[in-house]
């Protein structure tokens, strides 16, 4: 079995914000993996670079993906 090419979509403030990414992504049934630097998650660190999360997609995912988060970032996923 060939294993899948992981790439980074986004790199996302926090992790709250990552998980409503990630929904959003499965729902349009990309595969997602979170990513958090260790030491980041093991304190708790939530501000600056560690405490961003790094959205990885499936290579071959990956146009998708970021089409979806352009929309999401856009606002194109809210209610009226």
């Amino acid at each position: 079995m060939e294993k899948k090419k992981w790439v980074v979509a986004a790199k996302i403030p926090g992790e709250l914000q990552a998980e409503l990414i990630r929904g959003l992504l499965e729902a349009h049934e990309i595969k997602v993996y979170l990513a958090v630097e260790g030491a980041a998650r093991a304190i708790g660190i939530t501000i600056g670079s560690l405490g961003e999360v790094d959205v990885m997609v499936p290579e071959e995912q990956l146009d998708d993906a970021l089409e979806i988060i352009k929309s999401y970032h856009a606002g194109e996923f809210e209610d009226s």
